[in-house]
């Protein structure tokens, strides 16, 4: 029988001193209990770091799209020679993996990616995933680790998706900590502050976001921190940080993909009568659509949002968005099938 799969995501001030630099004794803390962790689970790793890693190296800093490229180029190497250092004491071999959002919408190139990673852990390898930021075509601003966690996760089907923040945990209003959380709510949410760290992209509120897809997809999240003893394993058993009770679904391997994925594609609005069909499990019909964003092809995936601008499904496009830019009016031709679309 396989192992459960556990991911955990590590964001860049979880790791990092203050100067932004990777913390090595953080890291070295990471492979110790990771690696009690390693016969019993298939593990990923997701980790922040790469831009502060590398940043000092680049002449006239200043956080430019271009410098952050190149901070990264330089900081990646570094970063995971700091992960193979240290859990070289452990007897683990770490394998560099840089991702982009295409790996995930492609469904070809997500099961290449699935089939590199079986292997690796056959070898009881562990990946360590960034995103690609050098030859990313989006601004940096838009690239945050806790949704690649999440794509893995949710696309690989993992039994635990941890994330590990400065805070340790989801804190209410008087800073204490929430154990347990049934279900993110409206309660839940305005317990978070919009702030994020200086040194990271995501912040709860962008963990509390990718968190809700992934309990809904049946997987448990624990949001935890580095600076208590024995972080990651009293955490993975409820002992710290917040723990994010998984929703009871049943979704087929390829419907997970469609549920993760569908996070890094195009967003189509629909109008209410198009809306009552998606709830009905109907087809979504191109004269349903008010209008649509970003750039897709027939076969990738996107997010269909309500007239309230609420999430309500994922589904692949059977039609281009050059091809349905041209087709809103016509009558009866479907964009995304019946059984291809994941209600949220």
């Amino acid at each position: 029988m396989k192992r459960p799969l556990l991911v955990l995501k590590f964001g860049t001030a979880s790791i990092t001193k203050p100067s932004g630099e990777p913390d090595l004794a953080i890291i070295e803390e990471i492979a110790r209990q990771v690696a009690s962790l390693h016969n019993t689970y298939r593990i990923v790793i997701v980790s922040s770091g790469a831009v502060g890693a590398g940043k000092h190296f680049v002449q006239n800093y200043e956080g430019t799209i271009s410098q952050k490229k190149a901070a990264a180029a330089i900081g990646n190497p570094l970063l995971l020679k700091m992960y193979d250092q240290a859990f070289e004491k452990f007897g683990i071999k770490v394998a560099q993996s840089l991702l982009e959002r295409q790996h995930f919408a492609n469904r070809q190139q997500f099961l290449q990616l699935k089939e590199t990673y079986e292997e690796l852990w056959k070898s009881n390898i562990i990946p360590i995933a960034n995103e690609n930021d050098v030859v990313s075509n989006r601004e940096l601003k838009f690239s945050d680790n806790d949704e690649l966690a999440t794509l893995i996760a949710g696309g690989f089907g993992a039994s635990n998706l941890m994330l590990c923040t400065a805070s340790g945990g989801l804190l209410n209003k008087n800073g204490e900590l929430v154990s347990t959380v049934m279900e993110i709510d409206e309660q839940i949410l305005g317990m978070v502050s919009k702030s994020k760290t200086a040194l990271g992209l995501g912040g709860m509120a962008s963990k509390l976001t990718f968190t809700h897809l992934a309990t809904k997809m049946g997987i448990q999240v624990m949001i935890f921190g580095m600076k208590v003893e024995d972080g990651i394993i009293n955490a993975l058993n409820q002992k710290s940080g917040t723990t994010f009770l998984s929703q009871k679904v049943k979704l087929s391997a390829k419907d997970k993909w469609i549920a993760s994925g569908g996070l890094t594609v195009g967003r189509i609005s629909i109008d209410d009568g198009a809306s009552k069909a998606l709830l009905n499990r109907k087809s979504l019909l191109a004269v349903g659509i008010s209008h649509f964003e970003g750039e897709f092809e027939a076969g990738e995936l996107v997010e269909i949002i309500n007239e309230n601008a609420q999430v309500l499904a994922i589904g692949q496009a059977k039609l281009s968005s050059v091809d349905l830019a041209s087709s809103l009016k016509i009558q009866n031709l479907v964009f995304v099938h019946a059984d291809d679309l994941v209600l949220i």
